[in-house]
């Protein structure tokens, strides 16, 4: 997930780059907007360094921010100027790709401008043009805190859902004693983690994942398939992710964009996702394959485009198991859980898959029920395992993979692996 980090030109500039680092240690992409006046305490440099990002100082590349608003009538159109705009709106479009923007310090002036809607560098103008959450930890003179204009922007802020870090009192740097001390570094990342609704209970852990419906070919041109979105593996990329895991996402072919700060691995075929898995496997504590793999390939493929005739008779024969080859081979830490579509006596059949792949768990999808499931961002399933079945009504697919990993943790012992069939 993104994050971007906004900072004002207060003394307590140079703690954000602790906040950075702090941000960075919860698995976040960390990004830096520096207004002109924190640039006088801390160099750009430094946080480029710390991110490994470009540092956004101005709207205008190479210009100064002074009176720059991206609605300002006093726009010319000479090539310069036009060169500008085009690097001001790139610069827009990429921020708001941001999941939260955190300004810290936030000064009174800061918190002035975002009260009232003034725009006039790239901070004032991200903070309008985001909609992602929001949060201000401000920090200044503790008679400008106190200040009721400064109080009063303040509430403002709250009343639109800004989350306000208040600073703490204590010996504050122009020599006065009182509220307007930076909050605690802690004390922000919690506020972060808290409006991105981010956990991080597992942390530590690297998911392998896989996703999407594997292709076998028949010719050049034809292929045999299945019916799966991939949304179910993409959303439990995106929810292990956010839980503080380092994942590997080894998709087949889908129409999905695969989630941020996520290690991606395209295969089409069973074998090719087999190779994916096993060659990555020793590296995951959790495995987790929502793949539907085919359960069959042909056992020849044409070498030209197979032309049409009265009638075609294929010979197949089965893939690889890669559920069982990931059981087999698991450490004793790891936890097996696999997925399973069934359309019968689903729960009679998915434990029976259950003990015959050496799995501990097996994510139940009864794929016989209307509306759910295969091509839909909502789906019920049974977290089965050994001893219990665990109902899991109808949700969306990103809520599910929630409730899935939940499910998966309470049966780390102590470290997890899921898989699929």
């Amino acid at each position: 997930m993104k994050v971007t980090v906004g900072v004002s030109g207060g003394i307590a500039a140079y703690k954000a780059a602790e906040l950075v680092r702090a941000l960075q240690q919860q698995a976040l992409d960390v990004h830096v907007v520096m207004t002109e006046g924190a640039q006088r305490f801390v160099q750009p440099l430094t946080f480029a360094a710390l991110t490994g990002h470009k540092v956004i100082t101005s709207l205008w590349a190479g210009g100064s921010d002074a009176g720059a608003g991206l609605g300002a009538d006093s726009i010319s159109h000479s090539g310069s100027d036009e060169a500008a705009l085009a690097s001001a709106i790139e610069h827009i479009d990429a921020a708001q790709t941001t999941d939260a923007l955190v300004v810290a310090p936030a000064t009174a002036d800061v918190l002035a401008k975002f009260a009232h809607g003034i725009a006039d560098d790239f901070l004032t103008t991200l903070y309008l043009a985001t909609t992602a959450p929001v949060i201000v930890a401000p920090a200044m003179n503790v008679n400008m805190w106190n200040h009721a204009a400064t109080q009063a922007n303040v509430e403002t802020l709250a009343e639109r859902h800004v989350k306000i870090v208040a600073p703490d009192a204590g010996y504050l740097a122009c020599g006065m004693v009182g509220a307007g001390r930076l909050a605690e570094t802690s004390s922000i990342v919690e506020a972060v983690l808290s409006v991105l609704h981010r956990r991080n209970d597992l942390a530590g852990e690297t998911v392998l994942i896989t996703a999407g419906g594997t292709r076998e070919a028949l010719d050049p041109v034809r292929f045999l398939g299945n019916r799966s979105s991939g949304k179910m593996g993409y959303a439990l990329a995106e929810a292990a992710e956010r839980r503080g895991a380092r994942v590997i996402l080894v998709t087949a072919p889908t129409a999905l964009r695969p989630p941020a700060n996520v290690e991606v691995v395209p295969v089409v075929t069973t074998e090719e996702m087999r190779h994916a898995v096993l060659g990555r496997v020793d590296q995951a504590s959790v495995v987790i394959k929502a793949a539907a793999v085919a359960d069959y390939k042909p056992k020849m493929k044409a070498d030209q485009k197979l032309k049409r005739k009265g009638g075609l008779t294929l010979e197949l024969e089965p893939t690889e198991d890669i559920l069982a080859e990931v059981a087999q081979r698991r450490h004793p830490e790891m936890l097996v859980v696999g997925f399973a579509a069934e359309t019968e006596n689903p729960v009679v059949h998915g434990r029976d898959k259950l003990l015959r792949k050496g799995a501990d768990a097996i994510v139940l999808n009864d794929v016989s029920r209307e509306g759910i499931g295969f091509d839909s961002d909502r789906n019920a399933v049974t977290f089965l395992t050994r001893d219990t079945a665990i109902d899991l009504p109808e949700m969306s697919k990103r809520e599910l993979a929630d409730r899935i990993l939940e499910e998966v943790i309470a049966l780390r012992r102590p470290s997890l692996v899921m898989s699929e069939t």
